[in-house]
């Protein structure tokens, strides 16, 4: 399972966490991947000056806005639920 977790703290509070995080729910909701993503809250990352902070996994990301987060967000789920089943219905095959 991939685990997403975003800063709630103050700061990123204010530079729109709570929209980020009802971006990532609406997107996994859409692509029904509730089972596959697990979203959840976290209180300051430490990264306070830098934008928006979230990680997926271990790797720390942060975002200066609500939209370029939920663009690097859906491409990295997708990518890594990729690498998790390659053969898995997230890859397009080519009829032979």
């Amino acid at each position: 399972m991939i685990t997403v977790t975003v800063c709630v703290g103050s700061s990123c509070h204010i530079k729109g966490a709570r929209d980020l995080i009802n971006s990532f729910h609406d997107f996994l909701s859409r692509e029904n991947l509730g089972d596959k993503v697990e979203l959840k809250g976290s209180f300051c990352m430490e990264r306070c000056g830098e934008g928006i902070n979230w990680k997926i996994n271990e790797e720390i990301l942060t975002s200066p806005n609500v939209e370029e987060g939920t663009e690097v967000f859906q491409k990295k789920i997708m990518e890594l639920l990729k690498e998790e089943a390659p053969d898995g219905p997230f890859l397009t095959k080519t009829p032979q």
